[in-house]
């Protein structure tokens, strides 16, 4: 399939092929960037994402289906392991 389309390109000289091809790929390349993708994303679930409980809340999971939800213990940004344990403190050193 390559070396019918490198036959019918016009020119003689591989050269001359070589920079029709390359820009016949970029050609392409813009048209599938501004034309197709832009058509096509509307038709794609990538932006379709939805992470929801059973209980159709997106955001409250109780280990009590019948806990209240503003009842919650500690912070809501409480992370259950030490963050500090590899960080130390960053020190000064006196410059040189």
């Amino acid at each position: 399939m390559y070396a019918w389309i490198w036959r019918h390109l016009p020119f003689r000289r591989w050269q001359y092929k070589l920079v029709t091809s390359l820009v016949l790929i970029g050609a392409l390349g813009a048209l599938m960037w501004y034309v197709v993708f832009p058509w096509a994303e509307p038709l794609l679930p990538f932006d379709d994402v939805q992470v929801e409980q059973d209980s159709g809340d997106p955001g409250f999971a109780p280990a009590d289906p019948g806990a209240d939800p503003s009842a919650t213990t500690g912070d809501e940004h409480d992370i259950p392991y030490e963050t500090d344990e590899n960080n130390p403190e960053p020190t000064t050193t006196p410059n040189r």
